[in-house]
């Protein structure tokens, strides 16, 4: 029998503003209609991943933006609670809590741990609110139809349904319903061997064999000046099964985004950032990986700008097979003196990264001095937004050419300032008391180790297509069997392609053993003012913090699969049991009982230990994630993840117990109200929102007026795409 609970969001979810009117307010008005138009771009390529999640989440936005488009979350409220069979208000906040935790996800499946979430009222009682609606009343045979198509998916579990996956393991929408693994792996064949990229690409497997679509705003049938169509690329074969590539995947959407960066571009400001568009356009309108490579070239030489912006197919997490983006933009006002903080730590870093527990030859030849901003977000399109980032993902980019990290500072402060101490569990009372004093700042040490000198150290052994070595292949040896190099990266092979599945926990894993390795240098915590006991305790929460989070993401683990669906915390476990197996009491998870009477988890870390027991054995740990990295040792790095990944009942921890109390005691996640911005008489007008989940809503059904078509674009793109789900 399904816990219900644990796909329901709490009706007390917390909202937070990403406050952003002082930075906003310090742009040109030229900078405001560029941060506009880029805000506009983001926000329509951002509803293509209602169609990058499950096959009803188009259905759902279209029905929650027809109600709350005729009407006001206060004004459905008083019809919906007032109506003879309606739901409570209690009821209704939670139709209202669903409403904006969809938004936030842009889709019914949680963007952080990838699990389905469901309304928290009875289904009798959101099909009131809807019959009460002003929408209704204006449209009551479209809106039945609307109703009748997602209120069955709306509340369904069945196993398969509880989570994202491929095949039986889950809901995917990056793969036809008949695609399993082996689907996955004979289209990557595929796909390599037309040196296609898959990150803008989804599978369907049709009678006349596979289909692979590229994301464009042109289609197939309507070729534009540019698009390579020639027969070679547009079909093949693999053992015999049919492959055709066809463009024009989210077309309308992807023309809206198009659409809107021109506009940007007449507003840039520089031509780094008009070439950067330029070739964005070029990618968005013909799908071609190769244009955005470009673009992603010119952003990289935009060095400081006042308006920051990234958008396009860009994280695979949620892709079940690991190499398909999801869409996102974002836009962002630089962060002055926070930014100061981290241009001090890139001048430090080709003193910190010889520090790392590799040889030199495991290193990049060069370290590319990248910018590394604190950005105040003003909109981020797609399904969640992160702490840090570290972009372009295309590797041969960031070996050899640069790339750029960037520290959301209004998101960091809008996720953590505000926590409450009885919501941080499993600490001791003299732990959560340090906890709370410094997990802000720890956690910016972190993000700026972790982007930086994590995601972006470490080298590819390559083998190039004219029969060279990016490294001396007679005399470097592999640290751990002190033998030469026997394996390598071939040409038109890439990490993500290699490492499937594995490889955004294992890079992540990696960057964060970066962080908690290097923070523990008095010259980093200098360099972000720490100092003297100040420093000792941010030092000791940081590795706290991430035990801490190494038990937290049991919720992330799905035991009926056996898997993981959250990079970032599969690796926070990994790293927990590599320090957990280091011994001597360093780290200690025991399971106790709660002030409550119920069962309670305790974690301790020995503070004294740090340096003597956990740096080295996080150090050990470290140099095999990157020498298997390194190397292109896929089967080697994924025997070493797979036994640190394993969730057991044997041995001295439970874990699957102890997952049970995480479970019970699990903390909702905030979700954030973003601003709107809109042109009138070519002067931009910013709009923000109240703190609540009525709020959220209210901006949703704002940023997409209905003149814009959004509704009937998404619908159309849903029924187009229903038969391959059904």
């Amino acid at each position: 029998m399904t816990d219900q609970s644990q796909y329901v969001l709490p009706t007390d979810s917390p909202v937070a503003l990403l406050d952003c009117k002082a930075a906003f307010g310090l742009l040109t008005d030229r900078e405001k209609l560029y941060a506009h138009y880029l805000s506009q771009a983001s926000w329509y390529g951002g509803l293509i991943v209602l169609l990058q999640t499950s096959p009803e989440s188009p259905g759902i936005f279209v029905l929650l933006q027809k109600m709350f488009q005729a009407q006001s979350p206060t004004d459905l409220e008083q019809a919906a609670t007032s109506a003879p069979d309606g739901p409570s208000q209690e009821e209704f906040q939670a139709l209202m809590v669903y409403a904006a935790g969809f938004y936030s996800n842009m889709g019914n499946y949680k963007s952080f741990g990838d699990t389905k979430f469901i309304p928290g009222l009875p289904v009798e009682k959101f099909k009131a609110a809807v019959w009460s609606s002003a929408a209704y009343k204006a449209d009551p045979t479209g809106t039945e139809k609307l109703w009748t198509a997602v209120s069955g998916p709306l509340y369904s579990l069945t196993n398969r349904e509880k989570q994202l996956g491929l095949g039986d393991k889950g809901i995917t929408t990056y793969f036809s319903k008949n695609c399993d693994l082996k689907d996955a792996e004979i289209a990557q064949r595929f796909l390599d061997e037309k040196k296609i990229s898959p990150y803008n690409t989804r599978l369907f497997k049709t009678d006349a064999g596979y289909e692979v679509r590229l994301a464009s705003s042109a289609t197939s049938e309507s070729p534009v000046e540019g698009m390579k169509d020639d027969v070679q690329f547009s079909s093949g074969q693999i053992d015999g099964t049919n492959f055709t590539v066809k463009r024009g995947d989210y077309a309308p959407l992807m023309e809206k985004v198009v659409h809107n960066l021109k506009l940007a571009k007449s507003n840039a400001a520089n031509p780094s950032e008009e070439k950067m568009l330029t070739e964005y356009v070029r990618s968005f309108t013909i799908g071609s990986i190769d244009a955005h490579k470009d673009g992603s070239r010119h952003w990289i030489q935009d060095k400081g700008p006042i308006v920051e912006s990234y958008i396009g197919f860009i994280e695979s997490y949620r892709d079940p097979f690991g190499v398909r983006g999801e869409f996102e933009g974002f836009v962002a006002m630089v962060n002055k003196q926070m930014s100061a903080k981290f241009a001090s730590l890139v001048g430090a870093a080709e003193e910190l990264l010889p520090l790392l527990p590799w040889p030199r030859e495991y290193e990049k030849d060069r370290f590319l001095r990248p910018d590394f901003t604190s950005l105040d977000i003003l909109t981020f399109g797609g399904s969640g937004i992160p702490a840090g980032i570290n972009i372009p993902n295309y590797d041969d980019i960031r070996q050899s050419e640069g790339f750029k990290n960037v520290s959301l500072g209004n998101v960091l402060n809008a996720q953590y300032a505000s926590d409450a101490p009885d919501k941080v569990t499993f600490l001791a009372p003299q732990d959560r008391e340090i906890f709370m004093n410094f997990k802000v700042p720890s956690f910016e040490v972190q993000v700026g180790l972790h982007e930086l000198l994590g995601h972006g150290s470490g080298k590819l052994f390559k083998k190039e297509a004219d029969g060279t070595f990016n490294f001396d292949a007679e005399n470097v040896k592999h640290t751990e069997t002190g033998e030469k190099i026997s394996s390598w990266y071939q040409p038109g092979e890439t990490w993500d392609s290699k490492f499937p599945v594995i490889s955004s926990s294992y890079e992540e894993c990696r960057a964060e053993c970066v962080g908690i390795y290097l923070c523990p240098n008095p010259q980093v915590l200098k360099i972000f003012g720490h100092e003297g006991q100040e420093a000792e305790d941010i030092m000791y929460i940081n590795w706290l913090n991430m035990v801490r989070a190494g038990v937290l993401a049991l919720e992330f683990y799905t035991p009926d699969t056996a898997a993981w669906r959250q990079a970032h915390m599969w690796a926070r476990f990994v790293i927990l049991q590599v320090l957990l197996e280091a011994g001597e009491d360093f780290v200690t998870v025991t399971l106790t009982q709660g002030q409550d009477g119920q069962p309670d988890i305790l974690i301790t870390m020995d503070r004294g230990k740090i340096l003597t027991v956990g740096k080295p054995a996080i150090g050990a740990f470290l140099r095999k994630l990157q020498v298997y990295k390194s190397v292109a040792d896929y089967p080697s790095a994924k025997a070493m993840y797979d036994k640190y990944s394993l969730v057991s009942e044997e041995g001295t921890h439970k874990w699957l117990t102890l997952r049970d109390i995480v479970l019970a005691r699990k903390q909702p996640r905030k979700m954030f109200v973003q601003v709107n911005t809109t042109v009138n008489d070519n002067k931009v007008e910013m709009k923000e929102y109240e703190a609540t989940a009525a709020g959220l809503v209210q901006s949703f059904a704002d940023r997409f007026p209905k003149e814009a078509g959004v509704e009937q674009i998404v619908a159309e793109l849903w029924e187009k795409d229903r038969p391959y789900f059904s």
